[in-house]
């Protein structure tokens, strides 16, 4: 099993980190985690660095955590741009409620270009535009002879939300999507292989106003309980991904790159005061075979 960093990022338009998506190859196939912005560029990227099941034709199943802006800026994309290329099966997509709703206005969003592509010069392939959603809910979402795929109930606001569990060829991936720290992830993650997790920077949380204080410890994950989950759940690997590193990105001047690496490796202290568990941050096109 390979696990590809394909977006690492937040809500905030950070020029060294695409929209969070991520995906997991096995048994000769790719599986898509949301769908921030430039997924399907980050696939044809990973595909020129020789992992075939990104190139993007290939690319029919993608597992939505929840339906934020930033998860999901990309699924006009995913749907779109592998069926141009000439994909020619429909693509799957699982998420929570409102998904069917999110799929079928974007395709009636672009109701004239796939006209175009089917009745025009190019006659498209009519199957490889067509989509099958899935609205899920926890326990067992997907189970084939190479792949077994468990949605794990987070919390994220309001918002209905879920962390995914890959298990495949003796292997096992988690990914927590957005939430705050959980109960289920730190069971779903016991003897996890890899663990894909958000994190929050502790300290930098202390110099934004109250009311983002009060909202990032309700929703996302800060650095020390992200370490308590490890201690709990022991993986071989956690991966930090979607770090809120409370920078002003839009001030009056550029944030320096040099601090922005300088957070993160912050970071990672806070949580390595706590656990001694093995703990990477995670950047965009970073692969881990497991």
């Amino acid at each position: 099993m390979k696990i590809v960093l394909l977006g690492t990022g937040t809500p905030n338009a950070e020029p060294w980190a695409s929209g969070p998506s991520f995906a997991v190859i096995s048994g000769g196939r790719a599986y898509l985690i949301d769908a921030g912005c430039g997924v399907v560029r980050s696939c044809t990227n990973a595909f020129y660095s020789g992992i075939e099941e990104l190139r993007p034709q290939n690319l029919n199943t993608v597992f939505l955590t929840h339906l934020h802006s930033d998860h999901t800026a990309g699924l006009a994309d995913v749907i779109l741009t592998p069926w141009v290329l000439e994909r020619r099966e429909p693509l799957s997509v699982y998420g929570p409620k409102g998904t069917e709703n999110m799929v079928s206005h974007l395709k009636s969003a672009y109701q004239e270009d796939i006209g175009f592509r089917i009745g025009g010069p190019e006659k498209a392939d009519r199957n490889g535009i067509r989509t099958a959603v899935h609205e899920i809910s926890e326990g067992v979402v997907f189970d084939s002879s190479d792949m077994r795929v468990t949605a794990v109930r987070v919390s994220h606001g309001t918002l209905e939300s879920f962390g995914y569990v890959f298990e495949a060829e003796g292997k096992k991936a988690v990914f927590s999507g957005d939430t705050r720290p959980v109960d289920q992830i730190a069971a779903a993650a016991e003897g996890a292989d890899i663990l894909i997790h958000e994190a929050e920077y502790t300290e930098g949380l202390q110099e934004r106003d109250e009311k983002w204080r009060i909202y990032h410890s309700r929703v996302h994950t800060l650095s020390k309980d992200l370490a308590d989950i490890m201690n709990r759940a022991r993986p071989k690997l956690t991966v930090t991904v979607h770090r809120i590193l409370h920078l002003n990105y839009y001030g009056e001047a550029p944030v320096p790159y040099e601090e922005v690496r300088r957070r993160e490796e912050k970071l990672l202290e806070e949580i390595r005061e706590v656990s001694a568990c093995r703990v990477i941050n995670g950047h965009d096109m970073d692969v881990f075979e497991i």
